[in-house]
């Protein structure tokens, strides 16, 4: 096992995801994610079954919240990049080229749900020769940073998470998307059930706190996710085809650092599994 970073991640190797996995392994994994929050499984070859199945090995899939929120449909992947599925290509002047920049923004994946994700996994096929990358940072490590008096301050407050008021920064969202996903509540500072480690919950998503006037509430926000995204607390990660990556959502924050979509191709296939239940009651 190698370390990624003096906050979190590690490559792992010598393991086939293909399966079928022992409950060994599998709780290996389980315990890698709460210990290092960001693993990376290098030369897989998987397909959106294995990759599916795989997914399952670690909890229940979460449905796709943009197909089930725009047309009703239940669908466990989504894909990060320009090529879709039928082999076309999407150039930056396209609508869900501009909507997806949204994803260049700090966030946590699915924090705007009263479930948010346990985890995301992609599985990487074709990556662009220059940018693509995605950036992380650790919630927790910056959580571990803050002066005690500001852990006390920040350890009892509820955030309001609402996808609208971040994705509507560069896109409008579609209205029956929109209505599907209204704003929730979730806890300020969650608590990793296995280990006791806390972190700080915050991000794009995160719009105001409740209780509090909305400037101070963005004021706090704004602090806590600069002093998470500092540049040297930054890992920057480059994708490589054959990559299967998870991380953490409930404690790794990240973003997309952009592309040429006119002229390079991107493609991951992303599938999440669904949290252990809403923030206010368990982590």
């Amino acid at each position: 096992m190698d370390l990624l970073h003096d906050d979190f991640g590690a490559r792992i190797d010598g393991i086939d995801l293909r399966g079928p996995l022992t409950k060994v392994q599998v709780e290996d994994i389980r315990t890698a994610i709460d210990t290092y929050s960001f693993l990376v499984f290098p030369a897989q070859e998987l397909d959106d079954d294995t990759q599916l199945a795989f997914t399952r090995w670690l909890g229940e899939p979460e449905a796709n919240h943009t197909r089930l929120g725009r047309d009703g449909v239940i669908d466990y992947f989504g894909t990060i990049g320009n090529v879709q599925q039928d082999g076309s290509v999407l150039g930056n002047s396209h609508k869900q080229t501009k909507f997806l920049m949204g994803n260049n923004m700090w966030h946590t994946d699915s924090s705007f749900r009263e479930v948010p994700s346990f985890v995301s996994i992609n599985y990487v096929y074709e990556v662009p020769d220059e940018g693509g990358q995605t950036q992380y940072v650790s919630a927790r490590s910056a959580y571990q940073r803050l002066p005690n008096e500001s852990k006390k301050m920040i350890d009892p407050l509820v955030a309001i998470h609402d996808y609208v008021f971040s994705r509507s920064k560069v896109a409008e969202v579609d209205p029956s998307h929109a209505a599907s996903l209204p704003p929730v509540k979730q806890k300020l500072v969650r608590e990793n059930p296995a280990t006791a480690e806390k972190n700080y919950y915050v991000g794009a998503h995160a719009k105001t706190i409740t209780g509090w006037d909305h400037m101070s509430a963005r004021g706090l926000l704004d602090d806590l996710l600069d002093r998470a995204t500092r540049p040297e607390h930054i890992y920057t990660h480059d994708w490589e085809p054959g990559q299967l990556v998870i991380w953490d959502n409930r404690c790794l924050l990240h973003r997309g650092t952009g592309y040429d979509a006119d002229k390079y191709r991107r493609y991951m296939r992303q599938t999440r599994v669904n949290g252990a239940g809403p923030t206010l009651e368990k982590d």
